[in-house]
């Protein structure tokens, strides 16, 4: 498997609503887990272990291991998105698999002021890290409630998969200053066209494609 090229930390993303859909995330638009040094601050960012955890210890089976188990992700996640049967009984069991090791076992440290954080009983493998997604997997997956608020951004081209807990499950982007601002520069775009000289009276333009697309599985109707 190709490792790709390296991504700075401060790309990655942290709003998709669950860990595992964060991970799902770091595919797009580019390959975000391009480094050791990146996975690292991903496993930070989307907590998975404190800030300040040591992972002086991770190596390229890390980013190996968190990579084919984001495929496995994505073909139960998109699978359940997309209409029709889910044929996807490896990746099934292969999150089935990960999921049975113990994750990292935390603990409560005092600092020098008498407060207690989080911290973890011990230096986290590889192994317990992959198992805390791919229960957060499980979790979501046989939850009736959360998986029917699963939805993929509306955005042109954008696969990114997030848990849509908006009032009356009305939002459509990955994130508003993200996907949706595009969509809002290119609907102002699309009203200045049609005021320009030369175009028809009431000019309409088509919604994206995206947009027109039948709801996925579990929206609302």
């Amino acid at each position: 498997m190709a490792l790709g090229t390296a991504t700075a930390p401060d790309e990655l993303r942290f709003d998709a609503g669950r860990v595992c859909l964060d991970l799902l995330a770091t595919t797009h638009p580019v390959e975000r887990l391009g480094s050791v040094e990146v996975l690292c601050a991903w496993i930070t960012g989307s907590g998975l272990v404190p800030s300040g955890t040591p992972l002086a210890h991770a190596d390229l089976t890390w980013l190996r291991g968190f990579r084919e188990l984001r495929e496995d992700l994505g073909q139960l996640v998109r699978g359940w998105l997309a209409p029709g049967p889910l044929p996807y009984d490896l990746a099934l069991a292969r999150v089935n698999d990960a999921a049975r090791t113990p994750p990292p076992a935390p603990r409560a440290a005092r600092l020098q002021d008498g407060t207690l954080v989080r911290a973890l009983a011990d230096a986290p493998e590889c192994a317990a890290l992959l198992a805390a997604v791919a229960r957060d997997a499980v979790e979501l997956l046989t939850d009736p409630v959360a998986r029917a608020a699963l939805r993929q951004c509306e955005g042109d081209n954008c696969p990114i998969v997030y848990l849509d807990t908006s009032r009356g499950r009305r939002r459509r982007w990955c994130s508003s200053e993200v996907c949706g601002n595009r969509e809002r520069v290119a609907r102002h775009r699309r009203r200045v066209a049609s005021r320009q000289p030369g175009a028809p009276a009431g000019t309409r333009f088509a919604p994206s494609a995206r947009s027109a697309s039948t709801p996925a599985r579990g929206a609302p109707k």
